[in-house]
């Protein structure tokens, strides 16, 4: 019987433990999605924003404003981001 025991317990650990691997990977997968998308809409916007005329290459004035436009993009995002995270962290810390 405690081998019953210690089987059923040991098989709950053990799907626990799979159980959050498989939210670490989704965790993972979300980021990651999310950061793609964050660099397709950066791009997009910026291209549209600094690229009046597309040709052949980019001019200096063009380079110079998609640079600009992406890192503003960045900083806005690295913003929200801490500011999300640091929202949440206080959240769980608070007693319910």
């Amino acid at each position: 019987m405690s081998d019953f025991l210690r089987s059923t317990t040991s098989g709950s650990t053990d799907m626990a433990a799979r159980k959050e691997a498989l939210m670490n990977s989704i965790r993972s997968e979300i980021a990651l999605l999310s950061v793609q998308e964050l660099m397709n809409k950066g791009t997009e916007k910026c291209f549209a924003k600094c690229v009046t005329k597309p040709g052949s290459s980019l001019s200096n004035s063009e380079q110079t404003c998609l640079d600009r436009c992406l890192d503003r993009y960045m900083d806005a995002f690295t913003l929200v981001s801490r500011t999300y995270i640091g929202r949440v962290s206080k959240e769980r810390q608070e007693p319910s």
